[in-house]
């Protein structure tokens, strides 16, 4: 997502897949140096917040309650992430999507192109 809550990209996964094992490839299609991805408690993983770094980006992501080595995380700018979730609301209001009535993958993911599309419109 951008500044502005629209989405730049996505990758369709299985049910079965955590979405923190997505992140990675997802993040590889976007140039990171200067950018603060903001995310939530799922996507703390070491590996992910290295890949970050390493991009040249920033991360506002809250450790977990369990988590070993806790790090910082603004609060103030981590309230922005309430424009990821507006935007999947947004994306649920579309009946085909929410109950996933194509069996397959490609099918459903430019059926979320499409809803997409029709989000940044209005």
């Amino acid at each position: 997502m951008d500044g502005l809550g629209n989405p730049l990209c996505f990758i369709l996964t299985g049910g079965q897949v955590h979405d923190s094992r997505a992140a990675e490839p997802l993040l590889r299609q976007l140039a990171l140096a200067g950018v603060n991805l903001i995310a939530d408690k799922a996507y703390g993983t070491k590996e992910l917040r290295q890949y970050i770094e390493a991009e040249g980006g920033q991360y506002t992501i809250p450790p977990k309650s369990n988590a070993q080595d806790k790090w910082d995380c603004d609060d103030y700018v981590y309230c922005e992430r309430h424009l990821i979730e507006n935007y999947f609301n947004q994306l649920k209001n579309y009946r085909r999507i929410a109950t996933r009535y194509d069996k397959l993958a490609h099918v459903f993911l430019q059926t979320i192109y499409i809803a997409s599309i029709l989000i940044w419109l209005k």
